[in-house]
């Protein structure tokens, strides 16, 4: 059947790139026709599958970049401790003003 008309699960999609791990690019090509995907499909998955299976050592950060992200995150809770402290102080005052013209207008009633 072809890919259109049915769901690759993660193990055919592995098969997949086992079968033409070996092939020449024109051969993926038409196993690619043959079997309904495209080759830019069957290079994701290649990826993939390499990405899954490398060492978890290869993906941990740096110490050097860990450093940067600590020191990104501290500045960006900093300003957002600032906008909080500013937007709660525009809300007091908003609530205030409301409170003076509530009153000087009650007394203008009577």
């Amino acid at each position: 059947m072809p890919a259109r008309g049915r769901a690759w699960t993660a193990a055919a999609r592995l098969q997949a790139v086992i079968t033409t791990a070996a092939m020449p690019e024109a051969g993926k090509s038409a196993w690619c026709r043959e079997q309904g995907i495209y080759p830019a499909e069957l290079e994701k998955w290649c990826a993939s599958a390499a990405g899954a299976l490398s060492d978890p050592q290869d993906a941990r950060a740096t110490p050097q970049a860990t450093r940067k992200d600590r020191t990104r995150i501290k500045e960006l809770e900093r300003e957002l401790l600032r906008k909080d402290r500013a937007l709660a102080e525009t809300a007091a005052l908003l609530v205030l003003s409301k409170k003076v013209t509530a009153i000087f207008n009650k007394g203008e009633d009577a």
